[in-house]
This record gives C-alpha cells, sequence and structure tokens, in this order.
C-alpha cells in the first residue's frame, strides 16, 4: 500500500480503536473516521475523484470485488509514490522562498538600472564614490574600513563607530570580492546579492533569507 495513503490510515488507529468499546452512536464514529481520513487526503492527494474513493473504500471494506486488479492497484500507488518523492525533492522553491527570491530580483533589478552602477564578479553592484589611488587589498591580508550597512527597505543593521580592520577571508563573499578591486582611499556604494551575503539562512532575526545587503563602505588602508 501507498506509504502515503498508509500515513492517513496510521492516524486513524485512535479512532479505529474506538470501535472495539461499546457506542450507542456508530454513525459519528464512521463519520469522524471518514472526516479525519478524508482531511489527511486532501492534503496528501489533492484533486481526488470522490466518488472513485468511495467505491474503492466500500469495496474493499465490504470484501466485495474490486473494480481494478491488484497488481493494477499496487503500481498505481507506486506511480504515485515516485511522482511525490520526485516533487519533494526536486528543489523547487517553496512559496515563501519564491516570493522571497522573486523580490531579491526586482530590488537589484532596480539597483543595476540606476545611473553609475557597474557589476563585478557575482553580480554585486558598485557604485564609485570616491576614486581612491593607494593599493588593494590581498586574498590574505587585511583592510581597515569604515561602513554602513543596511537592508533593502534602508533599515541600517550594521555600522562602524571608527576604522575597523578586517581579515578578507573572514568576512562575507561580497565583501572579499569588492574589497580586492578596491584601492586604498576609495568610497564604494555595494549592493550584494544574498548569495554573497547570508544567503538561504540569513542572519538570526536580524537577516531574513535570501536578502540583498547594501554597504557604503571606505578603504582606509591595508595590511598582510
Amino acid at each position: 500500500m501507498s506509504r502515503y495513503l498508509l500515513t492517513s490510515l496510521f492516524l486513524l488507529l485512535p479512532l479505529a480503536h474506538a470501535a472495539d468499546a461499546p457506542s450507542d452512536n456508530a454513525h459519528d464514529l464512521a463519520y469522524s473516521l471518514g472526516a479525519s481520513l478524508g482531511e489527511r487526503l486532501r492534503q496528501e492527494a489533492p484533486g481526488l475523484q470522490l466518488q472513485a474513493l468511495i467505491d474503492g473504500l466500500q469495496q474493499a471494506y465490504q470484501n466485495k470485488p474490486l473494480a481494478i486488479k491488484q497488481e493494477r492497484i499496487e503500481q498505481i500507488l507506486s506511480d504515485h509514490d515516485a511522482a511525490v518523492a520526485q516533487a519533494e525533492t526536486s528543489g523547487q522553491p517553496e512559496p515563501q522562498t519564491e516570493a522571497a527570491l522573486k523580490e531579491e530580483r526586482r530590488f537589484m533589478d532596480i539597483e543595476k538600472a540606476k545611473p553609475g552602477v557597474r557589476v563585478i564578479a557575482d553580480g554585486i553592484l558598485v557604485t564609485e564614490l570616491t576614486p581612491g589611488s593607494g593599493p588593494k587589498p590581498d586574498i590574505n591580508g587585511r583592510a581597515q574600513v569604515k561602513y554602513v550597512g543596511r537592508l533593502p527597505d534602508g533599515t541600517i543593521f550594521d555600522q562602524s563607530a571608527a576604522p575597523q580592520w578586517f581579515r578578507l577571508d573572514s568576512v562575507i563573499a561580497g565583501w572579499t570580492t569588492a574589497l580586492q578591486e578596491m584601492p586604498v582611499g576609495a568610497k564604494w556604494h555595494l549592493v550584494i546579492p544574498s548569495a554573497q551575503a547570508y544567503g538561504a539562512e540569513g542572519a538570526g532575526d536580524l537577516i531574513d533569507p535570501y536578502t540583498p545587503l547594501v554597504f557604503d563602505i571606505e578603504l582606509i588602508s591595508v595590511s598582510q
């Protein structure tokens, strides 16, 4: 039997056991069993033809000849299980995830269309606010920066009160990529896709999953 239908039947076992005890209302018991099974099937197998469902249930329950051969029934249930399992592992985004990704794409498209914006590696958007002329940080080095970090709606979630040192291999990927292209003295406005920030996990209650981040960064100094 289909593992999904078995799940539905297991949920009914507590009610089914009640049939062993005396009952003044067999109708309510039968109805309750049917309602519970129907609720579960509605979630697991929407769009069922209810009359066919009732016919199969009635014939099997009354031990009558079935309209479909047992071998065919097993094959149909096996195919159904396979289809459900494939859908579960297909990697298709959940509706909430798809909505977040759609909003991120919309935001990135708007930012990309603004004057003076250029795209660097990994889809990071850069607007040069102040040019620089000094050396650029090395991937294995450190960078001293001043920065302000904002969410897409403009909310500040982090900022430096004074210049701070960071190792390029210890910051989010978007910073690592951008800082390697920044000369000392430059100030850039960065829009970093979520994949180069905190991605599907987000950052606690502060940054939701699939949230692009906006930074104004000034590169003060570099060192090894």
